[in-house]
């Protein structure tokens, strides 16, 4: 029986699952990401239900001949379900699935309108790089400090993505704490907007955006796909999934791929990568002193780069005369759409009438560019 084979951490990690489950379903903290990640924690932990047991095999010599000694090799052991799931994160495949749905799902309409919101999703990834910094300083290498790094990012894929290329041993934490986090946002940006701005400051109303044409929308994707993949070839991979996502719901002529992309195809993946990420949350790998640092790095970084964002919009308000809403630039990090939506809600806290959210999606859409080409930046200087 499996209960007289548990220990005290598996009971910890089993408690921890239900706390998250608790947070997904009844608080309605991104419930779509933490149910799964939840639940495969649970499996995992729980004794002897071999979900991430990996396959054995065994060899069976069948003699001498010409070539020499001959054997098959056959599977003694199956693996279980959620390791072969694993295998689409550790392969980097379900990340770049997972931006194809994201961009299928996004309009860069608001971003392309307002230009300005580039430099906001720019300035959210200081997070990155700030804790890249401070993860080298506690000891660890440069490959597995940048895959720490990338949490500040607050983009799940992208950090399962680069933690597969630079350091392996670090996935469960790191996939874990990123996504983690992504469903904490509504707790986490809240405090952190309200400190760095006054009252006023969160009841400044922006002016209407201007409209951008069909034309402008297709070329978009195109463009950027052309440049970031000159200019930085190591980020093509997420970037061109996430063009052509957007590229598949833009063109009004293929309907079903982008429904595709974004309704089976990004359901089936997120379950199987939220279980899978979940399932690696295994007590004898998780609880150690090592992941301790990365959670508090993690959520470093997301503070960091929720800060850098509002001060930065902050700055631009000195020199602009159209004011923008500090609380867009939180937005920078590249949680979509949760982080647009905080920002939405805490303006309206302020003023019911504010309705920000086309707005924060701006800076919102450009840390997804962002998070994608800081990925790029660590995966040229330690891939």
């Amino acid at each position: 029986m499996g209960i007289f084979n548990m220990d005290w951490r598996q009971l910890i990690m089993i408690v921890i699952a239900c706390i998250l489950l608790y947070l997904a379903i009844a608080k309605g903290f991104e419930p779509l990401l933490l149910v799964p990640i939840a639940f495969g924690m649970l499996l995992s932990n729980l004794p002897l239900t071999g979900v991430m047991n990996g396959a054995v095999a065994g060899i069976e010599p069948l003699g001498m001949s010409n070539k020499g000694l001959e054997a098959t090799i056959h599977t003694k052991t199956p693996g279980g379900l959620l390791y072969y799931l694993f295998q689409g994160d550790e392969l980097g495949i379900f990340p770049p699935l997972i931006f194809l749905g994201v961009g299928a799902m996004t309009d860069f309409g608001p971003l392309i309108a307002n230009p300005k919101s580039i430099l906001l999703g720019a300035a959210a990834q200081f997070g990155i790089f700030f804790t890249f910094i401070g993860a080298l300083l506690l000891g660890f290498t440069g490959p597995e400090a940048a895959s720490i790094g990338i949490i500040g990012g607050a983009d799940g894929p992208t950090a399962i993505y680069l933690t597969t290329k630079l350091a392996q041993h670090l996935l469960a934490p790191i996939a874990v704490a990123a996504y983690s986090y992504m469903a904490l946002v509504p707790i986490i940006q809240p405090p952190i907007m309200k400190a760095l701005t006054t009252k006023e400051e969160r009841s400044i109303v922006m002016a209407q955006s201007k409209s951008v044409s069909k034309k402008v929308k297709i070329i978009f994707p195109i463009a950027v796909t052309i440049i970031v993949s000159l200019l930085l070839p190591a980020a093509a991979t997420l970037i061109g999934m996430l063009m052509f996502g957007n590229l598949l719901k833009e063109c009004s002529v293929t309907d079903r791929l982008s429904e595709t992309a974004t309704n089976a195809l990004m359901n089936i993946v997120t379950i199987f990568l939220g279980l899978s990420v979940g399932a690696s949350a295994q007590a004898d790998i998780f609880l150690s002193v090592q992941t301790l640092k990365i959670f508090a790095l993690g959520v470093i970084a997301f503070g960091i780069g929720t800060g850098a964002g509002v001060i930065c919009a902050k700055v631009m308000n000195k020199f602009s005369k159209e004011k923008i809403n500090p609380l867009i630039g939180g937005a920078g990090v590249s949680a979509v759409p949760m982080a647009a939506r905080v920002a939405h809600k805490v303006a309206q806290e302020e003023n019911p009438g504010n309705f920000l959210l086309m707005y924060a999606m701006g800076p919102n859409v450009a840390g997804v560019i962002g998070s994608a080409v800081a990925a790029g930046i660590l995966l040229s200087l330690f891939g």
